[in-house]
This record gives structure tokens, sequence and C-alpha cells, in this order.
């Protein structure tokens, strides 16, 4: 008889539990009921501060999150289970409905603690736990404003979360720990102290060894009073508080149908995930397993997995959890793993701790140096891949100090090939190099292959670099194939495009590949032609390979309108140009919003008011920004020696300097720069490709930073430069990536997957090793000489102009269907359909 399996809750580990049955067990006779207390079917919770600033729910959720794929499946969403009638076999829901089941799976998660602190209870308390717990707080921080302050109770990994919500927000954090270090559990005293430091830097306020709080309520929100170990006091005033204080598994629904509790909370069940009702399972953080509560994503999958075996074979066995960790919190690398704190009896420690970098390092050895037990890593996690597997076994080296003191994993003297086949690649899903191994014998070529048959790779990402040096290990070529029409890479075709003079994307394909083309071999053809000449990208047949924004030389939003972004070398613009850019926001009624970049970008401008905007911006000595393109768009800069009394260079100078020679060049993917005048790094160099920081004698060059997604810090190239090494350098830097990075691919992971990394970078740039150096800077001089702004020449040319029209049999008539609104003050775009595209031009 076919089986019926309820499930209550519906998470990630859920979710695991009902794609294992699916997966591995595609033919057994069951269906499978699952009932999610949120609206929301499966989300990624992990993820959830990405969820700030996008606001889009379903980008959160997981793969199948309805298992539609499976119609053995039904899911449930926004019902809640009562009561468990274990003699019936059946679940009651809130509406009185009675669902049966032959086996009952319990994964409900855990609840957010809220310490019982004075207050807890007022209106502006809130929690992070869920989608609509952010909308909450969002709305909350609405009402604020910018420039308020947010309090976060709790400096684990959920509070820095948080705290990381917050600051997206546009609100202050202030995050509290009754701890005298952040993280606790994860990393040991001296690694909470390089965390708080980094962090402080973001702009969190961090309060550390509260022992008292106290929350009242003000006519703006809420007043927070923390004392702490040593009685001093500190109020705070705030919007809001958010309670992320750790989590407690919710096992209420157990207890009320008398199922076995763990002492310290948690529904008790053996190693096969089973309860004291042979019938009834529990997995995930609200399952005590053999007595332990594990709140980590990775047990908990591993838990759904024995659940889903034990329940169809009998054969599950719960045989441990991975407890390591790693992260990215607020752009801060973090990671530990094994015996992180060091408290193995005998036990050996070797740190690096480099204040200057921010980065901290530690290993935990056995009393005789030859076994590795655990390790911290904080600012730079390069060497944790590859030696968290060896926990338990012999260290690779000699010299453990190699293992730790250099910021890249191949740098690290560990290579995957030191792994044995039994140590895990993937802790999320439990694959092991074993694994990968025989997946890549059985025909997986590539890391999307593995992926698939393997599910290395699938949920936290972290592992991939290590399924491609499996893949390298295992003597599998790696396809370099930009797409489908062109069997070479982007670098090869950059350098056909050198030798053979070839100036057309048809002259390109019809040598070299075959044919018509898709929407990615035009684009990056095009940008490999704008990259080898000064021709206007809307010339003759470069201007059909272009995307969206080149094609119309601006920024499409959401309603089909456009922003227009002006230059602003270094930041500087004069008073004149500024009641320019207001008088034409004003006329054309455009958002005005200054960017992260220290450029003023106008939104809201319909396609053929494009020109018209550029023709006044120009007539006041202003250019394009190139926000549209991948190109270089801003060198950010402090006021270094010209107003500030730290400054020691010029670095408002050198930043002009900088954003006037390398404007406009066309590139792999988008280049930004910074100039910070002294240490103290007001300018964010190191967060950018090419980072540039003064010095008592000169500059320092970084290269391979950057922000946005996968967050990197720039490395050192050289130090102490004059202003003529600095250029000279920088050409040689630049050009030689534009070179040789593949499509879409910015300096960081360019030089991440350089052999080599920065030392061969450092010596093609500074050492001329490849006697490259006087062709990168012929290059250079010849985009200097070269340059045109876009903007004046589409102005200067009828045929250009021509196509800024939003309707060709019409080009008097403006989109019927570009309309605005206005939220808080602001003016918004409302989506009436699908965004314009030049198709219509």
């Amino acid at each position: 008889m076919t089986e019926h399996i309820v499930v209550v809750g519906h998470g990630m580990v859920a979710h695991r539990f009902v794609s294992t049955l699916a997966s591995r067990w595609a033919t057994a006779d069951l269906t499978v009921t699952v009932i999610g207390e949120e609206s929301d079917p499966a989300y990624d919770r992990v993820g959830l501060s990405t969820y700030v600033g996008e606001w889009d729910r379903e980008s959160l959720h997981l793969e199948d999150a309805r298992h539609t794929a499976d119609p053995r499946v039904t899911v449930r969403s926004g019902q809640l289970v009562t009561s468990i009638d274990r003699e019936a076999r059946e679940v009651e829901l809130t509406s009185g409905e009675r669902i049966a089941y032959d086996t009952l799976v319990l994964a409900t998660g855990s609840r957010a603690f809220v310490p019982p602190v004075p207050g807890h209870d007022l209106p502006g308390c809130h929690v992070y736990r869920t989608l609509d717990d952010l909308d909450g707080i969002r709305a909350a921080a609405d009402r604020a404003g910018a420039g308020s302050h947010g309090v976060v109770i709790g400096g684990g990994l959920l509070g820095l979360e948080a705290a990381n919500a917050v600051s997206l927000l546009g609100l202050t954090p202030h995050v509290v720990e009754r701890n005298d270090r952040l993280m606790p559990l994860q990393v040991d005293a001296g690694g909470g102290h390089v965390l708080a430091s980094l962090i402080r830097d973001l702009g969190i306020e961090i309060h550390l060894s509260i022992t008292g709080t106290e929350i009242t309520e003000t006519a703006d929100g809420v007043s927070v009073r923390l004392t702490d170990d040593e009685g001093v006091t500190t109020v705070v005033d705030a919007a809001f508080v958010v309670f992320s204080a750790g989590v407690r598994p919710r096992d209420e629904l157990a207890r009320l149908s008398g199922l076995d509790t763990a002492e310290r909370g948690g529904i008790l069940t053996d190693l096969g995930c089973r309860t004291s009702d042979p019938n009834i399972y529990a997995i995930g953080e609200c399952a005590a397993i053999d007595g332990t509560c594990y709140g980590l994503v990775g047990p908990g999958y591993t838990s759904a997995e024995v659940a889903a075996s034990t329940i169809l074979s009998g054969e599950g066995e719960f045989t441990g959890a991975d407890l390591s960790t790693k992260l990215k919190l607020l752009g801060v690398d973090m990671a530990s793993f094994g015996d992180a704190h060091g408290v193995t009896p005998g036990c050996l420690e070797v740190v690096v701790n480099d204040p200057v970098a921010g980065t901290y390092s530690k290993l935990v050895m056995s009393d005789d140096a030859t076994t590795l037990l655990g390790g911290v890593f904080v600012g730079d996690s390069g060497p944790y891949s590859l030696l968290k597997p060896l926990v338990g076994r012999a260290l690779p080296s000699d010299d453990p100090i190699s293992l730790i003191s250099r910021s890249t994993d191949a740098g690290s003297g560990v290579g995957v090939e030191a792994l044995p086949d039994e140590a895990q690649i993937c802790s999320c899903n439990a694959v092991t190099k074993g694994d990968v191994r025989e997946a890549i014998c059985g025909g997986a070529c590539d890391v999307a292959d593995l992926k698939s048959c393997t599910r290395a790779g699938t949920s936290c990402g972290s592992c991939i670099p290590l399924l491609k040096q499996v893949l390298e290990a295992e003597g599998v070529e790696q396809s370099t194939a930009l797409c489908e029409h062109f069997e070479q890479s982007r670098s090869e075709l950059f350098e056909i495009v050198t030798v053979t003079g070839i100036r057309t994307f048809s002259g390109l394909i019809e040598r070299f590949g075959h044919g018509a083309g898709c929407d990615i071999c035009k684009p990056t053809v095009a940008s490999i032609l704008a990259s080898t000449s000064s021709d206007h990208v809307l010339d003759g047949e470069q201007a059909a390979l272009q995307d969206t924004n080149d094609h119309f030389l601006a920024n499409i939003q959401k309603n089909g309108t456009y922003s227009v972004v002006p230059r602003m070398p270094g930041g500087e613009v004069s008073a004149e140009q500024l009641i320019v850019i207001g008088e034409i926001a004003r006329d054309h009624d455009l958002y005005v919003k200054v960017t992260g970049g220290q450029r003023i970008d106008m939104f809201g401008a319909r396609v053929e008011e494009l020109p018209v905007i550029w023709k006044r911006l120009v007539d006041a000595g202003m250019e394009s920004g190139h926000a549209y393109g991948k190109s270089l768009r801003t060198v950010k800069s402090c006021v270094g020696t010209s107003w500030c009394r730290y400054g020691q260079q010029d670095s408002v100078g050198m930043a002009v300097t900088m954003e006037n020679r390398y404007r406009g060049l066309r590139a792999p993917h988008k280049i930004k720069m910074a100039v910070s005048g002294c240490a103290r790094e007001c300018a964010e160099a190191r967060g950018k490709d090419v980072g540039v920081i003064a010095t008592e004698t000169g500059w320092n060059l970084y290269v391979g930073g950057n922000g946005g997604a996968t967050p990197r810090h720039a490395q050192l190239l050289v130090g102490d430069l004059t202003d003529e090494e600095l250029i000279r350098y920088i050409d040689r830097t630049v050009m030689f990536y534009v070179r040789t990075a593949e499509r879409l691919q910015r300096m960081a992971p360019w030089l991440e997957s350089m052999d080599g990394g920065i030392d061969h970078l450092r010596e093609v740039v500074c050492n001329d090793s490849l006697g490259l150096g006087a062709e990168l800077e012929g290059r250079m001089e010849a985009h200097v000489a070269g340059y045109v702004d876009e903007w004046s020449a589409v102005l200067d040319d009828p045929d250009k102009l021509a196509r800024f029209v939003s309707f060709v049999n019409a080009p008097e008539s403006p989109d019927p269907t570009v309309e605005f609104e206005e939220q808080d003050g602001r003016k918004v775009p409302v989506l009436l359909g699908s965004p314009a595209m030049p198709a219509r031009a």
C-alpha cells in the first residue's frame, strides 16, 4: 500500500528531506504532504540578509520550492499544525482539518530566543528569523529614516547578520554582546579582537561584556540602557531593537503530544532520527539527536538524509556533525573548524596576527605538532578549504606557519592532492573527495556535472574552487571556449583581433567561429573591438553587438527609463556644474541620488530625452561617466593634503589624473579605482580593483580588490612609488588585465585564477618578465590619445542621434507606458510590464 508521509514545517531541512526522497527513492510507493506555517515555501534562511534591498521573496526560494517536479508531493503553505493524535495517526490544523499519516516527520525548526530583559516586549522590539520579520524591521527603518540607529542584541553569527541588514537599511547598527568578543562560539579571543576591529571600521558600533540591558519606549522609538561588567552605563536612542541572540528548538508540538524531549530542549531522537514514537521522526534544529541539538544547516541536511534513509530502508544513522563555519560577515572573511578553541589537552597553537592587514590565523595541533586539530581565520580565510579536511591527520608541512602566513590557497603550501579520498570536499552535502573522483571516473567533466551528480557546490558554493582543483588533479581538461560559436577563450580572441586587425564581428566569426553569434559572444567581441581601438561603440556593425545599456549609453531602469551619470573625476565638481545638474533634474523631473562612487545619478530619463540632457551637461564641461559600460567607472578619493590634517599626498590630484587617463577604457568587466591620502583609508582603496594609498614617501599600489557580492581586499603589488612609477605600473596592470582576463571576469578573480597570483603579476608589471612592458604602455598611450567622449560623439552625428527615440514610426511620441509614483517623498517607477528594450527603438 502507498505510504503517506506528513512533514510538519517547510524550511531548508524539510525541503532537503523531500528532495532526498525524490532523488534516491524516485520509484517508491509513497505520497508526501508538507505543511508549512509561513506563506512562503522553503527559502534560503541562511541568506536572509540578501532579501534586504531587493525585497524579492521568490529570489530566496529554494530550487523547486513547492516540489512541483514530483507529483507525489503536495505542499500546503500558510497553515499551522496545532496537535498530533498519535493513536489515530493524525495531525490537526488551525482550521480544524485533520490529516492522516503513516509516518510523521517533524521539521519545525527553531524560534528566535528573546532574553527576558526589561522592555523586551515593547512595540519597537523585533526578532530576526523570517522574511516577515525583515518586512517588519524594514517598515520600522522607513519610519525612522536615514541616520537613525538600530540596536541588535546578540553578537554571534545571527546577530552580525542582523547588523548587516540594519546597515543595508541605512541605519547605524549597534551590536550588543554579553561576552568579551564577537562570535564567541566560533572564534577565540585573538580572532574576536581582530573581527571587532574590522567590523568597527565598517561604521558599526560594538558593545561587549554587557551584563545589563533595559529597554524603554520613547516618542521616536526606544531607549536602550546598557551596563557592562565594570558598571559603565551607555544609553543608545534607537529606532528599534532586533533580538538575534540565538535560537531555541520548536518542540512545543512534540511536548503536547507526549514525545520525549531533551533536558535542554529539542525533540529527543536516536541516531536514526526516530523519536520515542516509532512512527514519528524529527530532523533539523528541532531535533535533539542522541540528546544534542545542532543549530547549523549542514547537520540539518544530514539529519534529513538520515531520516529519509531510515524511513525507507531502515539503515540511516547519524554519524556526527561538521560544526565548521566559513562565511563572510559584512564583507569580512571568517572561518573556524575542528578544535578552534584549543581545548584538547596538551595541544599547541600557532598564531599569525597581522593587525596592519587586519588578519588573524591560528592552527591548533597535537602536542607533538604532527596532527592538525583545528583552526581559526579572520579577515582572510583562504587556507580554510584545504586545511579543514585534514583535521585529525598529519600536517602537510613541517613548518605550520607557512600554512597560514599567506593570503591565498595556492600559497598555503597545501594542494588538493594532499587530501585523502575520505576528506570532505562539500560539508553541506557530505561529499568526499572520493565521491568527486568517482563522479569524474563516471563521466563528469566539469563543475556543472559534479554539482548534478554529487550535489557538491549546490548549497553555500564555497567548495566550488576545490571541485575545480580536483578536476584538474584528475587530468580533466576544462573547456575555455567563449560560447558555442567560438572555441577560443576571450583572451585568445583578444590576441586574434590584435594580430589580424579584424574590426568586425562578422569578419571574426567567419574566419575563427561559426554560426550567427549569441548574446554571450556579441557583446564580448564588441568589448574587445572597443578595447583595441578608439572607434565609437555605436559605429557601424558594432552598434548591433551592444547590450541594452551600451546601446543607449545609459543604464536602463525598472520601467524602461534611463539614468544619466556624468563623470566627476576624483569626485570634484564645480558650483556651476552642480547648478546645471539641478536644473536638468528639475526640468526633466528626474530622481537624483549621490552614488557610492562620488558622482550624481539622475534617474527617470526617457530615451528621447537622453541627447537633450547630454547636450546641457557637455555644454557645462561634463562628459559621460560610463556608468553603463564594462569600463572604468570611478576613481574615488578622500581630500588628501588639500584639506585633511592627516593627508600625506594629494589624493584628489592623483585621482583626477587617473580618472582622466583611464576613462572610457573598455575591459572584460567594470573597473573601480580609489586613492586614499593616508593609511586611514577614507577612500576605501583596498576594496577596489586598483587601489592607491599614500605614504610619507610616495604611493602604495594595491590590485585585485572589489566589493559587491564577493568582496575581496586588494593585495599590495608594490610600495613607495613616485607619481610617474605609479602611473606606469597601473598602465601595465590594467592593460595586462584587459589582454588576458576572461569574459565578465573582475580583476579580483582574474588575479586569483592567475598561476603564481600576485607574485607573477608583480614580475610581469614591475620586472617586465614577459617583455610586454613597452607594448602595454603603448596601448594605454594609444587609448589616451584616441579618447573621445561618447555622448559628444552622438551629439555630433545625426545617424547616431536617430537611435534615441521610443518609436521609430513616431519619433516625437514618448512611451505612454512609462509612469512614476511617489513613495515616502521619493520618485519611483511604476512597473506596468516588461522594460523597454532596444528592439523598440
